[in-house]
């Protein structure tokens, strides 16, 4: 074949039009590239039978983009035109929640699929949805509203054994924390400690090119946790009254409770198809381009539904070996285990009867008698909660006590010392960390609890004693806050 011209597409099935420019451009980038002509193009007609496939190819992505849009069919049961007036919702803790993430809801009830919608105590801005955010919708998927670390959760275990132990044997505890757990963006455990779990074994692994692609990836970091405002953390469990649902006796016990994700899996996949959505929805306003959505009766619905659900097993699964190895190292068992995802996406029913996928970013599940876990900060205290079924709050409750500064904005405003004095003051060892996760950058977790009383009731309270986490940005180390 000698050189690549529009007619070699068009005796292929190309339309005439933009197409052919871009998969000649594309073609003629992948010769550069090393491919003979030939190889050249039959692998630019392959992003014209299957473009998901092509949407992060170097050379292909573009090109990727434009066959989305030209393949994507009008719905006559949805246009991308916004509502002029978002769907009614409520803010619980309307006083804390800062003026962008009240924007953020707004329009994201404006969009023509939303059925109904909330915001929790802890709301900050995020992209798409605000974290803390609510979203129902009706026979579609939001990538960006579920997020990028999809299915993030909270693991907690709980011994049955006094919380003196954390002073007696200390050396013990932070020594499981440091050598059972990896911490870090795109950190794994290195060769000969990878994990054994089952859901490597899914055959969802084989069913898409980018579970394929990650699989070796996800298999390295099972049982490790990402950076930001991840953590394992040894702890004091106090509950003021018997649980029969957890099957605990009032009183006060040792636990480990963790924080983390689907890790590079779900921030890929993430990627992946909120790109796909945002090609198929070209259209749709500016204001709200990051809250694109995926309908569910396509095939690029079905298959990110399949990645998601992939990555929430994953994150179950992530949290497991933590656990099993960290209190392996401690020489203990549990007696009991919370655990509950955030950043997911359900299939439920409204009060009214209609059928939606609700959208949690940031939003802990709090359906009546669900228990579930709300951290605090590296600082404050935690609870185990069990849901209450609000339905205004699409039976939603706070997943943390939210940010009050941006990481920039802690870093400039605050200092080692401050938290360290703080850290200091409640007794807390911390290994790792960084000031932008500092106490003073979250809301009063108290408040925020506070805010929520018909959203969820508190079984117990976890204080943090041994907290590990990444030593991301500006770092800080300390025995107490101080090293």
């Amino acid at each position: 074949m000698g050189q690549l011209k529009g007619n070699n597409l068009i005796d292929l099935g190309w339309p005439e039009g933009p197409l052919i420019g871009l998969g000649l451009q594309a073609a003629r980038a992948l010769v550069t590239e090393g491919y003979d002509p030939a190889g050249a193009l039959a692998l630019t007609d392959e992003v014209r039978q299957d473009a998901a496939a092509f949407i992060s190819h170097p050379q292909l992505s573009e090109l990727a983009q434009a066959w989305l849009q030209h393949n994507q069919l009008p719905d006559p049961r949805q246009v991308d035109t916004l509502r002029q007036e978002p769907l009614p919702y409520r803010v619980w803790g309307k006083e804390m929640v800062e003026s962008g993430a009240i924007t953020q809801i707004n329009n994201a009830a404006r969009l023509p699929i939303a059925r109904a919608a909330a915001l929790m105590p802890d709301a900050h801005v995020g992209y798409g949805l605000p974290i803390g955010g609510v979203l129902a919708v009706e026979n579609a998927v939001i990538p960006y509203g579920v997020g990028v670390d999809i299915a993030c959760r909270m693991r907690l275990s709980v011994m049955p054994v006094s919380t003196h132990l954390l002073d007696q044997k200390r050396q013990l505890f932070e020594k499981a924390l440091l050598s059972e757990t990896r911490f870090g963006a795109g950190v794994g455990w290195e060769r000969g400690r990878q994990a054994e779990h089952p859901v490597m074994d899914n055959l969802a692994w084989v069913q898409l090119p980018i579970l394929r692609e990650m699989k070796s990836t996800a298999w390295s970091q099972l049982g490790t946790s990402g950076g930001g405002n991840h953590f394992v953390e040894w702890g004091s469990l106090t509950l003021e009254k018997d649980a029969a649902d957890l099957g605990l006796k009032k009183g006060r016990y040792l636990a480990l409770l963790s924080h983390s994700g689907s890790r590079g899996l779900g921030a890929r996949v993430a990627d992946l198809y909120t790109k796909i959505a945002m090609a198929q929805r070209a259209k749709l306003d500016s204001q709200v381009k990051h809250l694109a959505w995926l309908d569910l009766d396509t095939e690029d619905g079905q298959a990110y539904w399949l990645a998601m659900e992939l990555a929430g097993q994953y994150a179950s699964a992530n949290h497991f070996v933590i656990h099993e190895r960290v209190l392996a190292a401690a020489g203990l068992e549990p007696i009991a285990v919370v655990e509950n995802h955030h950043n997911y996406a359900w299939r439920e029913t409204l009060a009214d009867g209609t059928e939606v996928i609700v959208h949690r970013k940031g939003a802990t599940p709090a359906g009546k008698g669900v228990l579930g876990v709300i951290p605090g900060s590296m600082g404050d205290p935690g609870y185990v909660v069990r849901g209450l079924g609000n339905a205004e709050a699409i039976n939603s409750a706070a997943h943390g006590a939210g940010r009050k500064m941006s990481r920039a904005e802690a870093f400039n405003k605050l200092n080692s010392d401050q938290m360290a004095r703080y850290l200091g003051q409640h007794n807390i060892t911390l290994l790792g960390g960084s000031l932008d996760e500092s106490p003073q950058a979250y809301k009063a977790i108290k408040t925020v609890m506070a805010a929520q009383m018909d959203l969820v009731e508190v079984v117990a309270e976890f204080m943090p004693r041994i907290v590990r986490m990444a030593q991301d940005g500006k770092p800080r180390r300390g025995r107490k806050g101080k090293r």
